[in-house]
């Protein structure tokens, strides 16, 4: 079966993330900052659309992811596909707080999402292997349904994560070295059931630095 290349895109700045707090799946709207990195990602990929056209774009069903993938899907004239399952982790009791919130009112959960502890399901949320199966069974099928084809998926850190890990045979509990930037870049190969890097963390369209993934 041809490849499928995934153009893998971080959404843009929330007012949570400059705080420092966990958004999971809670709603939060992309900041002054985002919309304009929303825009400036758009550009880009406009640029690339001129040397590979894409077939689709998919988001998150989240705002943020959302309104970053506007200004693409109207630049390219293609419909947005929301699909929830490329959603943040649901981080339960641990979601609208800052790690120094976490750590004072949850230090048990606090703790075992430290320590990246795959198997622990955060109280009210989801594990880590829960939330990797769920992002790499969507990831997969968007792939396979555009095959020999290039697809923009909007989606959040934690699912650019999982796809990195996935593309590097990388445990989940292992500590993260890669970047997980706001409005960054991220291309992957799919072929033979698996995800392939070709670039990763790209941020040079943006004008002032990007937030990273906690």
């Amino acid at each position: 079966m041809p490849h499928t290349q995934l153009w893998l895109i971080r959404h843009g700045e929330t007012a949570w993330n400059a705080e420092r707090r966990f958004q999971g799946h809670t709603d939060v709207p992309l900041n002054a900052t985002g919309v304009q990195q929303a825009k400036k990602v758009a550009e880009k990929l406009i640029r690339q659309h001129g040397q590979q056209s894409f077939s689709a774009v998919y988001s998150s069903d989240l705002s943020r992811a959302r309104h970053t993938a506007e200004p693409t899907a109207l630049a390219i004239k293609l419909p947005i596909r929301l699909d929830a399952r490329l959603r943040e982790r649901h981080y339960g009791v641990l979601s609208t707080l800052t790690p120094e919130e976490m750590a004072a009112e949850h230090p048990e959960a606090f703790r075992h999402w430290q320590q990246r502890d795959p198997a622990y399901v955060l109280p009210e949320g989801e594990s880590l292997n829960q939330f990797n199966q769920r992002v790499l069974d969507a990831l997969a099928s968007i792939a396979r349904e555009h095959p020999g084809q290039a697809v923009i998926v909007v989606a959040h850190g934690g699912v650019l994560d999982c796809a990195y890990r996935a593309a590097q045979n990388m445990p989940l509990s292992e500590a993260r070295q890669h970047p997980l930037h706001n409005a960054s870049v991220n291309q992957l190969r799919f072929a033979d059931g698996r995800f392939h890097i070709e670039r990763w963390g790209d941020i040079g369209h943006l004008e002032q630095a990007a937030i990273d993934e906690l």
